[in-house]
């Protein structure tokens, strides 16, 4: 999938490439997603943010504009997402819900969520999108309808 990952720290720059393992086409910019920024994701299908990017419904319109399907934040926590209006949107986030929150982990997390979505899966405990990627249980394994 083609991605691009906001406010990248240089710590976990090593991380993502390594848990990658060029599978992606990762784009990772230390810029914060913003009104000045958000033109960096014109053409890709995923934006990856941390928790200090700060996607209301001006900033999701803007990202969907951008031709963005699907959002992955960095962290546990979703309240920087205005999940709502993203539902509404059609479109599907994920987070990174693991215990285990270490910059290593995350970037697997990160990883496993955009393979899931490429391979057309659900992310499973990831999920974000209350309910909107009308994801089912078909076999055992959870997929998009």
């Amino acid at each position: 999938m083609k991605a691009i990952a906001y406010s990248i720290k240089p710590q976990e720059k090593e991380y993502l490439a390594i848990a990658n393992g060029k599978k992606h086409d990762l784009t990772l910019i230390s810029n914060e997603l913003n009104i000045q920024t958000v033109s960096y994701a014109q053409g890709k299908e995923v934006v990856i943010v941390s928790s200090y990017d700060i996607l209301n419904r001006e900033m999701l319109w803007e990202l969907k504009n951008a031709g963005v399907k699907n959002i992955i934040t960095r962290c546990r926590n979703t309240t920087h997402i205005d999940l709502k209006e993203a539902a509404r949107m059609g479109l599907k986030v994920a987070n990174a819900p693991d215990d285990d929150q270490s910059v290593a982990n995350i970037a697997k997390q990160t990883i496993r969520n955009l393979s899931a979505w490429e391979s057309g899966k659900c992310v499973g405990r990831a999920c974000c999108c209350q309910g909107a990627c009308s994801a089912a249980e078909v076999g055992g394994k959870s997929s998009y309808r």
